[in-house]
């Protein structure tokens, strides 16, 4: 979802782009990674790989962390052999959502769940083995090329009259459109280390499945419940906004705006 999005912005910025697919390139093979990087020869790596089943990663944590921690360990040590930076795309759910505010670079991590630890760990071993690295977390990605809550939405939303979701998760959620060309832009400035880039703005799941059917102009019920209420398998931060430190930092649009391209470009 991000990668294609990330190719595409990669492009119109007049950057030459390798895309590779899993069979080419399977993070959690070291040397399927040394391969694709040492033919490509690129001056930027970005890992777009991900395990994403956040509740999966409670029932198999060894399947998150081989592909958030090792695979991101494989990919930046790919890079470093070919003296290239790497770019590392992580999650707010690196946090524990305890804070009373949104969350900068410097806020200590506390994760919750397998997923954000296995996340977590692969921003430490992106850093470790390469010291030219971005690490950017982000929040709540949805796009047109991949699975997402948008989509899942619209589609209960043409068969079921009404839906219920969580009204007690607060977050960001971010146009992966709108963070490719984030990623590109911050590519450009050579700013290596820790990085937050969120949509502006912030929502319940629930307000945000409210915002979708508005703007989609579909008519469905939406009812609101408890995290405790709904009894998903991976705990989630109850407030894991994110915001930035950086006087210069790269700021996305609002949420909103996101939404509204999003349903135009799915249009």
């Amino acid at each position: 979802m991000l990668g294609r999005d990330l190719v595409r912005a990669a492009e119109l910025a007049n950057h030459e782009v390798t895309a590779t697919s899993r069979s080419e390139c399977d993070v959690t093979d070291r040397a399927s990674v040394q391969r694709a990087v040492g033919r490509a020869r690129p001056e930027v790596v970005v890992n777009c790989a991900a395990y994403t089943d956040v509740d999966g990663a409670e029932r198999e944590p060894e399947a998150a962390m081989r592909v958030n921690a090792d695979g991101a360990r494989n990919v930046s040590a790919a890079a470093a052999d070919q003296g290239a930076s790497v770019l590392y795309v992580s999650t707010d759910y690196v946090f524990d959502g305890r804070k009373d505010g949104p969350y900068v670079e410097s806020d200590e991590p506390g994760p919750l769940s397998g997923y954000g630890t296995s996340k977590l760990a692969g921003e430490v071993d992106t850093a470790v083995v390469n010291p030219e690295h971005y690490i950017v977390r982000s929040s709540w990605l949805f796009g047109t090329a991949g699975r997402n809550f948008v989509e899942t939405m619209l589609d209960l939303g043409e068969h079921e009259s009404q839906v219920v979701v969580v009204r007690d998760q607060v977050g960001s959620p971010t146009y992966t459109a709108h963070l490719a060309e984030g990623l590109v832009r911050l590519i450009a400035t050579g700013a290596f280390g820790l990085h937050h880039m969120a949509a502006g703005g912030q929502c319940s799941w629930y307000d945000f499945a409210m915002a979708i059917f508005d703007r989609a102009g579909v008519d469905c019920r939406v009812l609101s419940a408890t995290t405790d209420e709904l009894g998903r398998p991976a705990p989630r931060p109850a407030y894991s906004v994110l915001a930035t430190q950086y006087d210069d930092a790269i700021h996305l649009p609002d949420w909103t705006e996101g939404l509204d391209d999003y349903l135009a470009e799915r249009g």
